[in-house]
C-alpha cells in the first residue's frame, strides 16, 4: 500500500480533502467552535436562571468584555452561517446512519440561519416583523429569544453528536464506503 492511501488522496480540492485525508481535522476544528459557542450560551442562561442577572447584562462571557458583540446581529447570523457552512462542507465525509443525522442538522441549521437571517434584515432596516419593538424571529412568537436560541442549539448539537458517534463507530458497510480514516482504521485507495 502506498503511504497516500493509508490517509486519503493528498490531492483534489479542497472539499474532497475536507471530506477525505481532512476529515477529522475540519470536524474538529468544526467542532471547537460549536463547543465554544454552546460554552457562551450556557454561560449566558447561567447568568440568567443562576445569578440572577437581568437578561440584558447575560451576555455570556465574551459579551462581557465586548457588550457590542452580543448585541450584533451580524455576529449572530455569521455564527449562523458558519455553521450551516460548515454542516454543509463536512456532510460527504459521513456514510449511512451518519448522513442521515449529519442531514439532520442540517436541516434544522438551515431553518435556524433563516431565522437568523429575519433578525439581521429587521436589524438593518429598522422595520420589524409583527409591529414589535425589536427584531423578532417567528418562532419568538411562542418562544422568548435566549430560550428560543438554547432549544435551537440543542436540537442542532444533539444530531450533530449521534452522527460523529456513529462515524466513529461504523458497521462494516459504512466503514467500507468511508473516504476519511475518522474511524481509525486505513482509508481504501481512491479510484
Amino acid at each position: 500500500m502506498v503511504a497516500d492511501e493509508a490517509v486519503g488522496s493528498r490531492s483534489g480540492s479542497l472539499f474532497e480533502r475536507l471530506n477525505s485525508d481532512r476529515h477529522r481535522l475540519a470536524v474538529n476544528l468544526f467542532m471547537v467552535v460549536v463547543i465554544g459557542h454552546w460554552a457562551e450560551h450556557l454561560a449566558q442562561a447561567y447568568q440568567i436562571w443562576v445569578l440572577g442577572w437581568p437578561i440584558p447584562q447575560s451576555r455570556g462571557v465574551l459579551g462581557l468584555a465586548f457588550p457590542w458583540l452580543i448585541t450584533s446581529e451580524w455576529l449572530h447570523y455569521g455564527y449562523a452561517i458558519v455553521m450551516l457552512v460548515g454542516l454543509f462542507l463536512l456532510r460527504r465525509g459521513f456514510v449511512g446512519r451518519s448522513r442521515l443525522w449529519w442531514t439532520v442538522a442540517l436541516a434544522i441549521q438551515f431553518w435556524h440561519h433563516i431565522e437568523h437571517l429575519l433578525l439581521l434584515l429587521q436589524a438593518q432596516t429598522g422595520h420589524h416583523l409583527f409591529d414589535r419593538p425589536v427584531p423578532t424571529s417567528l418562532l419568538q412568537l411562542v418562544v422568548p429569544r435566549v430560550e428560543l436560541h438554547l432549544f435551537y442549539n440543542t436540537v442542532v448539537f444533539v444530531p450533530m453528536v449521534v452522527a460523529m458517534y456513529l462515524h466513529l463507530r461504523p458497521n462494516r458497510a459504512e466503514a467500507a464506503g468511508m473516504a476519511c480514516a475518522c474511524a481509525g482504521r486505513p482509508v481504501a485507495a481512491a479510484s
